[in-house]
């Protein structure tokens, strides 16, 4: 194909987090992130949009062979985060506060190393409906 395509496959899981910076006091925490700062922590219900762009050969039509990268997200994403603490439960946010725009960036770096090098990526996350990061690749 001439013209490069985009190819997207959707993933979710439900995990907790506490946006909040542990050197700083509890007031502090609270005005800069609200509500979001509350020391026993909150959830949503992520969704993942993976995003695939690249020419498609001629030969077979297929971009990607879509239950490899459904097998892909599965067992780096939705095992590695579903019913987690994300604060707690994943080392990758021990020093990172795990904001939608942070867990963004992380699945786009775990997923990346999945994903033919000849092959853009990009990675959508909603944490709700309305609120979602994006980071479109390099």
């Amino acid at each position: 194909m001439e013209h490069p395509l985009s190819l997207f496959r959707l993933g979710h899981f439900n995990a907790a987090h506490r946006l909040a910076i542990p050197t700083w006091s509890d007031e502090k925490n609270l005005e800069v992130f609200g509500k979001c700062a509350n020391p026993n922590f909150h959830g949503h219900n992520y969704v993942v949009e993976v995003r695939v762009t690249g020419h498609v050969p001629k030969d077979t039509g297929i971009l990607i062979n879509l239950k490899e990268l459904k097998d892909i997200i599965k067992s780096e994403v939705e095992d590695r985060y579903d019913h987690k603490n994300l604060n707690v439960d994943c080392p990758e946010f021990k020093d990172l506060v795990p904001t939608v725009e942070n867990i963004c960036y992380t699945i786009y770096e775990i997923l990346r190393v999945h994903i033919p090098k000849e092959l853009d990526l990009g990675i959508k996350l909603f944490e709700t409906p309305r609120n979602y990061a994006e980071y479109p690749g390099r």
